[in-house]
């Protein structure tokens, strides 16, 4: 685990081909003696640690206010940043020798709209969507920036959403208690999810295994916190279970599906295995009274990505079975492969010959001409004895 104390305010991995994961932080201005930031760290897998430096900086205006949200694209060549007071902005990663630089441009429709509490780009790279504090959601055409959704009154005000592993689906959250389902395709609503009348939405996940079409939902049932699970094709609740026991402030869900991580507003983080929905990992007052602003899976390691404005960056291994890589099942397939070799070279050296099994102990060897020409009697009289 690092830490590394600031005021962040937000933060996500790169997937990167040419390094390892670096990450991008948003940090809010201090006062008159530092503006607000962008920086990217990079990341050591070895010491589950971020740089001490950051190999690329960028300096926001004043007039643009502070880091609020973070979206990186899944080809980790840009990535968009909502700001508090300026919209939203695109940033483009170099490659500068051994460092990074950050290239800023303007987009157009998302200029002056406000700060967007949500900001995602689907699986397929193909779409982009944004959900304001004002509660305006909007789906874009990437990189074209069309314009798919344009809804002022979607929610209240949006809380969280995500897109579906197949881009099909976008749902939505309300700091209202609500919960919404889009068609991405032409940007229509589909579905508000049932909800008893003590039940608030706060926060959603697709599932990403690709084998599992559910959606994760954290629920405030009361005063009771739930993870409840829908299925995607009916919209129906499935089921439901009691994983981080505390109200969740954010949600966060691995790239192979395979781990659901739940993060709390007074700063502890449970990881739970999506295919037995049990908790695995638990980081108990890794924020320590502080709600976590950030919370995300890297893309190649067992390691979560966690931000807070009390406590900043905190990087942290978890405590599960370590994946085969792929080198590891290959060499475990040639194993087996020599090791069948070498068990027929055995059966095949103490046989008799290539067809026949080896002699019991106490089984005598045939006379060898015997073998070859068989017992005279029977060869003589085939059809037996006759009955005249």
């Amino acid at each position: 685990m690092e830490s590394e104390k600031g005021t962040v305010t937000c933060g996500s991995w790169i997937r990167r081909p040419e390094i390892e994961n670096p990450v991008v932080l948003g940090k809010s201005r201090q006062r008159d003696s530092c503006p607000s930031l962008l920086q990217i760290f990079s990341f050591d897998p070895t010491t589950t640690s971020l740089s001490s430096s950051p190999v690329a900086t960028y300096v926001l205006e004043e007039t643009e206010g502070e880091p609020v949200s973070i979206a990186v694209h899944p080809s980790g060549d840009e990535f968009v940043c909502s700001t508090s007071k300026g919209g939203c902005k695109l940033f483009e990663l170099h490659d500068q020798e051994a460092n990074l630089k950050l290239v800023a441009k303007e987009l157009l429709p998302l200029q002056d709209v406000g700060p967007q509490k949500c900001l995602a780009f689907s699986v397929d790279r193909s779409k982009f969507a944004t959900g304001g504090v004002d509660g305006h959601l909007r789906i874009f055409e990437w990189p074209s920036m069309r314009i798919i959704l344009d809804e002022p009154r979607a929610h209240k005000s949006v809380r969280d959403m995500d897109f579906s592993l197949d881009s099909e689906f976008l749902a939505s959250t309300s700091t209202d208690g609500s919960a919404r389902i889009w068609k991405v395709e032409d940007g229509s609503p589909l579905t508000s999810l049932a909800r008893n009348p003590d039940e608030n939405f706060e926060l959603c996940r697709f599932s990403k295994d690709g084998t599992k079409p559910f959606l994760f939902c954290a629920v405030q049932r009361g005063v009771k916190p739930i993870t409840s699970v829908y299925d995607i094709s009916t919209w129906s609740k499935i089921g439901y279970k009691r994983l981080l026991r505390k109200p969740a402030a954010i949600m966060s869900i691995s790239p192979d599906g395979k781990y659901l991580a739940l993060g709390s507003k007074d700063g502890d983080i449970c990881v739970a295995e999506v295919e037995k929905m049990e908790v695995c990992h638990w980081s108990r007052r890794l924020h320590l009274g502080t709600c976590i602003t950030s919370l995300e899976f890297c893309p190649h390691q067992r390691v979560v990505l966690s931000t807070s404005s009390e406590w900043g960056t905190v990087v942290t291994k978890l405590n599960v079975p370590a994946d085969w890589k792929e080198w590891q099942i290959y060499l475990l397939l040639l194993g087996l492969f020599l090791a069948s070799v070498v068990l027929f070279y055995i059966f095949f050296a103490n046989s008799d010959s290539f067809w026949n099994f080896p002699l019991g102990k106490v089984q005598p060897a045939k006379p060898k001409y015997e073998s070859i020409l068989g017992d005279r009697q029977a060869s003589e009289d085939v059809f037996g004895p006759l009955d005249m």
